[in-house]
Protein backbone atom coordinates (compact mmCIF):
# COMPACT_ATOMS: atom_id res chain seq x y z
CA UNK A 1 0.00 0.00 0.00
CA UNK A 2 1.41 3.61 -1.09
CA UNK A 3 0.97 6.46 1.02
CA UNK A 4 0.69 9.71 -0.19
CA UNK A 5 1.84 12.77 1.46
CA UNK A 6 1.30 16.21 0.76
CA UNK A 7 3.83 18.69 0.70
CA UNK A 8 2.30 21.75 1.98
CA UNK A 9 3.67 25.29 1.14
CA UNK A 10 3.05 28.75 2.79
CA UNK A 11 0.79 31.62 0.38
CA UNK A 12 0.25 34.93 1.48
CA UNK A 13 -3.39 36.52 -0.09
CA UNK A 14 -2.22 40.50 0.02
CA UNK A 15 -5.04 43.18 -1.11
CA UNK A 16 -3.34 45.51 -3.40
CA UNK A 17 -4.85 48.77 -4.99
CA UNK A 18 -1.79 50.79 -4.90
CA UNK A 19 -0.76 50.45 -1.40
CA UNK A 20 -0.67 46.79 -0.40
CA UNK A 21 -2.42 45.60 2.50
CA UNK A 22 -0.36 42.29 4.00
CA UNK A 23 -1.46 39.08 4.77
CA UNK A 24 1.32 38.47 7.62
CA UNK A 25 -0.65 34.95 8.89
CA UNK A 26 -0.62 33.39 5.45
CA UNK A 27 -2.70 29.29 4.38
CA UNK A 28 -0.56 26.56 4.44
CA UNK A 29 -1.53 25.23 0.73
CA UNK A 30 -0.70 22.04 -1.39
CA UNK A 31 0.16 24.23 -4.15
CA UNK A 32 0.07 27.41 -6.71
CA UNK A 33 -3.15 25.86 -7.95
CA UNK A 34 -5.17 25.93 -4.46
CA UNK A 35 -3.68 29.26 -3.80
CA UNK A 36 -4.88 30.42 -7.18
CA UNK A 37 -8.55 28.95 -6.32
CA UNK A 38 -8.62 30.28 -2.89
CA UNK A 39 -7.53 33.74 -4.34
CA UNK A 40 -10.87 33.64 -6.58
CA UNK A 41 -12.79 32.64 -3.85
CA UNK A 42 -11.25 36.16 -1.97
CA UNK A 43 -11.96 38.40 -4.78
CA UNK A 44 -16.05 36.81 -4.84
CA UNK A 45 -16.36 37.43 -0.84
CA UNK A 46 -15.07 40.74 -1.55
CA UNK A 47 -16.95 41.81 -4.80
CA UNK A 48 -20.05 40.40 -2.87
CA UNK A 49 -19.67 42.44 0.27
CA UNK A 50 -18.98 45.38 -1.57
CA UNK A 51 -20.79 45.35 -5.14
CA UNK A 52 -19.40 48.86 -6.02
CA UNK A 53 -15.34 49.05 -5.52
CA UNK A 54 -11.82 50.22 -6.65
CA UNK A 55 -11.41 48.65 -10.15
CA UNK A 56 -7.50 48.78 -9.31
CA UNK A 57 -8.37 46.40 -6.21
CA UNK A 58 -6.50 42.87 -6.57
CA UNK A 59 -5.99 39.85 -5.11
CA UNK A 60 -1.75 39.13 -5.16
CA UNK A 61 -0.76 35.63 -3.99
CA UNK A 62 3.00 35.65 -2.79
CA UNK A 63 4.24 31.71 -2.04
CA UNK A 64 7.32 31.59 0.91
CA UNK A 65 9.62 32.54 -1.35
CA UNK A 66 8.14 36.01 -1.83
CA UNK A 67 7.79 35.16 -5.46
CA UNK A 68 4.35 36.37 -7.04
CA UNK A 69 2.14 33.28 -8.17
CA UNK A 70 -1.23 35.36 -9.29
CA UNK A 71 -3.13 38.61 -9.33
CA UNK A 72 -6.75 38.24 -8.79
CA UNK A 73 -8.92 41.18 -9.69
CA UNK A 74 -11.12 41.83 -7.60
CA UNK A 75 -13.86 44.22 -9.83
CA UNK A 76 -13.16 42.62 -13.51
CA UNK A 77 -15.74 44.22 -15.35
CA UNK A 78 -14.90 47.75 -14.49
CA UNK A 79 -13.34 49.62 -16.63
Amino acid sequence: MTRRIDIVHLYHFDMKDGVPVRDRAGLELVGDGAAIAHSKRLADKVRNQKPVGNPDLRIVVIDESGREVHREQVYPNVT
